[in-house]
């Protein structure tokens, strides 16, 4: 059964709720305020916390095959009002642009760690106006998981309203860190030029990738893309489409890109492409017209062409892509290893 507390109020509070009240009857309440589902989920406090004062800003755990695993989940009703909320455990994968997400329960039952969750008694937790509630749950890791991290989810909701707490899990045993980098091309011009290419974790961990992009003409050297550290974390089997603002591209050239990847755990990778740079007027005046001035220019990919088997989202932890158009995401919450 979950254990409840009920919050405390001092004088302090008792006047900063006066002063609220009073604000809510002088001026409208705003649409980010009526959106709030006026409860709030997150790891409980407690010696395995991983900041200061006891907060943690996600889930972390690790045990061999067979293990179970334990840690409870804070909910706290900011209302005066009962809410009802259920629980149950989500796969995590990346979206299509590198943003972290869970499978929504209309995706079906989960198919990864997701499926590893149990909260017993407390799936579906009553909690009283101005209370916490803080629920257990365990997490029994399959005899025979492969080892690495399994990305995971604790999903509250209520009312149609969700909300995601990350769970990072791994299962112990040897871990590799190894990527890809495919389909690199160039798109657009000038200031408006950007580096499109794709990541592939082909490792069994999650990984922080760290780009540098450089570019070779014909009249020499042409300023890329010094190296610094993406704000995507690259989950196992998951692949994701980037693109990088390339504002030193030039106007009439013909140059190699070749984009490296590198990442914490001698993670590293690379690919090239060509293009053609050719200027409207340039190429009147040269007779490139046709074809090669209406594309502004040309680019030519080295190595076979790769995509996904299909235009669904990525898939989970196994790297399939979904056979269905998947439901809406819903964004995890935490900050990223």
């Amino acid at each position: 059964m979950p254990v409840l507390h009920t919050l405390r109020r001092d004088a302090r509070g008792l006047l900063l709720v006066l002063l609220a009240a009073a604000a809510l009857h002088t001026a409208p309440a705003s649409a980010a305020a009526a959106d709030e589902p006026g409860w709030t989920a997150e790891p409980a406090a407690g010696a395995a916390a991983a900041r200061p004062g006891g907060a943690r800003p996600y889930f972390y755990l690790e045990g061999a095959p067979a293990a179970v695993l334990e840690d409870r989940l804070a909910l706290t009703n900011t209302t005066g009002q009962e809410r009802t909320v259920t629980l149950r455990g989500a796969d995590a994968y990346n979206t299509a642009d590198g943003a972290l997400a869970a499978r929504p329960a209309a995706s079906g039952a989960p198919a990864g760690a997701g499926s590893w969750f149990s909260f017993g008694a407390g799936a579906t937790v009553k909690i009283p106006p101005r209370t916490r509630a803080v629920v257990p749950f365990t997490v029994t890791v399959p005899p025979a998981s492969p080892p690495g991290d399994h990305p995971a989810a604790v999903i509250a909701a209520e009312a149609g309203r969700e909300v995601g707490v990350r769970v990072h899990l791994r299962v112990s045993g040897p871990t590799l860190a190894a990527l890809t980098v495919e389909d690199v091309a160039v798109r657009g011009r000038g200031a408006a030029a950007v580096v499109a290419y794709t990541l592939v974790n082909r490792g069994n961990v999650a990984l922080a990738p760290e780009l540098d992009i450089r570019a070779d003409g014909v009249f020499g050297e042409v300023p890329g893309r010094g190296p610094r550290t993406l704000p995507v974390e690259l989950l196992p089997g998951q692949r994701v489409e980037l693109s990088e603002p390339w504002p030193g591209a030039p106007v009439f050239d013909r140059v190699r890109v070749r984009v490296t990847v590198t990442a914490p755990g001698g993670a590293r990778a690379g690919a090239a492409a060509s293009a053609w740079f050719v200027p409207w007027r340039a190429a009147g005046w040269t007779g490139l017209g046709g074809t090669a001035s209406a594309a502004l220019f040309l680019v030519r990919r080295r190595g076979p062409w790769r995509r996904p088997a299909d235009g669904g989202a990525p898939g989970g932890p196994s790297g399939k892509p979904g056979a269905t158009t998947p439901a809406p995401e819903h964004e995890l919450t935490g900050a990223s290893s």
